[in-house]
Order: C-alpha cells, then structure tokens, then sequence
C-alpha cells in the first residue's frame, strides 16, 4: 500500500531538533574524513596537491568575492576556485553558472567539468529488473517527506570505498536551507514493513534537475527512487537532469556525456523559468512510472 506522505512530514517545530541532532560528526568521524582526503591527494602529489596548495594559498591570501569563471579551471581540469560562502543565494547563482561544490582536497571547492553527464529525457532507460520492481509495486516512492533522514544516508559508507564523503554537516546545512526554499527536493524509497531503504536528492531551478546523490539499503531501489523520479521531472516539463561526471549506471540508464559548452548554453535558458514550485508530490505510483513512455511524456509537455 502507498505511503501517505501527510503521515510522514514532520512538524514544522521539529524540524530544527532533528537537523540539529543528524546533522553533525563526531571528532573522530572528522579526522577519519580529512585524513583519507589528504591520502587520496599525496598519491596525486604532482597533478594535485601542488596547484591545489597554491590556489588555497592565493584565495587564502585574497579571498575571491565573486563566483568563479566555470570555464577556467585551474587543479584537475574541474576545480575552479575555493568556496568561501554557501549562502542560498550564493548556492543558487553557482549552478545556473554550472558549478557545483566539492571536498576532495581538504577544503570546499567549485566545481565545473569540461564534460557533464546528463540526461534528455526521451532516453530513459529502466532495465527490466527495475522495471520488474516497480511493477510489483515491492516499493512505494514519496517526494520531499524525509529530506533531513536522506542527506544523511547518501553521506553514509559505502562498502568498497574509502569514506571521503564531500556531504559534510556544513553541506547538510547549506542545501536543507535550500530545500526550505523549494529548490533542493529528495526522493524516498519504502518497502512493505514502511522503512525507507533508498532515496537521494537534488537541485532544481526553472526546468534543470542536477542530481546530488543516491543511496540505496535494498537491491536497486535508488534505481527505482531514480525512475520514479525522472519519469515525473519529464512529465513536469523538465528539460535535462544532471548526472555530473559519467558513471556506467547512469549510462544504463539513458544519460549522455556532452562538453561544458553545451550544458552551459542549456542552463542559460533553462534555469530561468517553468520547472515545478514548492514541495513535490508524486502523480503516479511506481506502475504507471514503469509503464511510461519518454516520447509521449514529451509530446505531451510541448
């Protein structure tokens, strides 16, 4: 049975209660973070840490006022600047521009590069695992109900993989901020016993959806989460959704690698208007997401 979400938003006074309690790291916890971070950059010395070390010590020395040049990158062919401020307002203009934040390097850094993995939304796949799934309705999906409990999880280990996560309690901060503002929205995953086992997170502005992150507790249900919401980001007229950096999940799932160029000259339009406002709500269930067809989803928006 599908999950009432009105069952499941918080009250607005615990709100701060409960980021205040998920929303933090222990001491140990952070020097575990920022220690594999300067590993990962000692085994990069060369192409890394040494340009890395003198921009830190340029905007250390001036601190940069303005959002940085998305174009002019300047460690990694990505980086293009330290970030000195997470404000709304600031986190807003750095994605119409095409950047975004990262933490690899032992400070928050922008982010923009040469190529994004995005997708268009007539070439949704759902590979027939998932689809299998979703038509089983194993799983129900909610949107924007558990913000606070999905951040957390996506900054969680994953097994196989050094615990360098760039969503750190500041982060959480900045984007729930967001979220408060209807431009971050989160999408939960629930099984039958009403226990959320995937969900993930992104940013929306006018018609672009820039995925953040997934995290799944059960076998694909991030990729149902994910279905589930694409299919709704198409319906609402959505014109990409924002992958970042290639992966081969997001490739089985329909995304395309296409140069910075290219997506910046998307954002210039598509991030000034349309796009869906305030909290979501799912339209259909996960069925009817299995059963949708991309090209008439568009003919309908158009």
């Amino acid at each position: 049975m599908p999950i009432d979400p009105d069952l499941l938003m918080l009250a607005a006074e615990d709100v701060a209660a409960l980021r205040t309690g998920l929303f933090r790291e222990t001491l140990l916890e952070t020097a575990e973070r920022n220690a594999l971070r300067w590993v990962w950059a000692l085994k990069h010395y060369n192409l890394v840490l040494l340009p890395f070390a003198a921009l830190w010590l340029r905007e250390t020395i001036a601190p940069r006022t303005r959002l940085p040049d998305p174009t002019h990158t300047r460690v990694d062919g990505e980086c293009t600047g330290l970030v000195h401020d997470l404000s709304p307002a600031t986190l807003t203009a750095a994605y119409k521009r095409g950047l975004y934040t990262s933490d690899h390097y032992g400070a928050m850094t922008w982010s923009s590069p040469p190529e994004r993995c995005v997708l268009f939304f007539d070439n949704l796949r759902i590979n027939k695992n998932v689809r299998r799934l979703m038509r089983q309705q194993r799983y129900s999906v909610t949107f924007d109900t558990r913000f606070e409990q999905v951040i957390k999880a996506c900054a969680g280990r994953r097994a196989g993989k050094w615990h360098t996560t760039w969503i750190t309690p500041r982060i959480m901060r900045a984007y729930a901020a967001l979220h408060d503002r209807g431009l971050v929205h989160s999408f939960e995953v629930w099984n039958a016993d009403g226990a959320l086992v995937g969900g993930g997170y992104g940013v929306a502005l006018g018609r672009i959806f820039f995925t953040e992150s997934q995290f799944s507790l059960e076998s694909n249900t991030s990729k149902v989460g994910f279905a589930m919401l694409n299919a709704h980001l198409a319906n609402w007229g959505y014109i990409l959704n924002d992958g970042k950096k290639h992966t081969d999940v997001l490739a089985e799932t329909g995304f395309t690698v296409i140069p910075r160029t290219e997506f910046l000259a998307h954002l210039a339009g598509g991030t000034l208007s349309g796009g869906k406002p305030g909290r979501w709500r799912a339209e259909f269930d996960t069925t009817q997401a299995a059963d949708w067809q991309p090209h008439a989803a568009a003919d309908a928006a158009a």
